[in-house]
């Protein structure tokens, strides 16, 4: 078993090591034994709380739960936060026989890479849920730099770049939704052009 880290009592930290990159990759490929976990039905739903996206639970946010005549126990992302602990600290999962996949409310599926540390904590959880997501279509009458995107704060962000010939992107997990161009663009571009902007606002060379 792998040792603890040093400075585990702090927030941020985590108390297990990575799994070996050698035991997570070898057994995907050749298909061979392991656990899939499925978390159906994860209540994972971002709220705009002010100028921040917060992950929607029932301790937090009970006045708006209350406003919108919801019930309580529909917003439980603790639930899945607390399964993710246990699937993660698994013996299985270091062994690298474990993969865990959430399929949300919202028909979101999320594939958990088995060398995912999840925050200890369920406040850094909610942080690390509620990231802000961005759909990128030319249809939006919004257009900005991509370097407006790069969030100021360190924080993730979710953008959202349709893979398809043809056709818009229409999904129901996005806050907004942008154009980076005045012109068209394919799909690769788009993502050339993400990449760059966020490579340079984050001195990456």
């Amino acid at each position: 078993m792998s040792k603890k880290r040093k400075n585990a009592n702090r927030e941020e930290e985590f108390e297990f090591e990575p799994i070996p990159k050698h035991l997570v990759v070898a057994h995907i490929k050749k298909q061979e034994k392991r656990l899939i976990i499925v978390l159906e039905n994860s209540q994972l739903e971002t709220v705009k709380v002010g100028n921040n996206f917060e992950l929607l639970n029932c301790d937090d946010h009970a006045n708006i739960l209350r406003k919108s005549e919801r019930d309580p126990g529909s917003c439980r992302p603790d639930i899945t936060h607390q399964s993710l602990l246990m699937l993660m600290d698994s013996p299985l999962n270091r062994a690298g026989l474990l993969q865990v996949y959430i399929h949300t409310e919202k028909n979101v599926l999320i594939e958990i890479n088995p060398q995912t540390r999840i925050p200890r904590t369920f406040k850094r959880f909610s942080g690390l849920m509620g990231v802000k997501k961005i759909t990128m279509s030319f249809s939006s009458k919004k257009v900005q730099n991509c370097r407006d995107l790069v969030p100021k704060e360190e924080v993730p962000i979710v953008l959202i770049v349709g893979a398809m010939a043809h056709g818009k992107i229409e999904v129901d997990y996005s806050e907004d939704v942008i154009s980076i161009s005045n012109y068209p663009l394919s799909a690769a571009l788009t993502c050339a052009k993400l990449c760059s902007a966020f490579e340079e606002s984050w001195n990456i060379v």
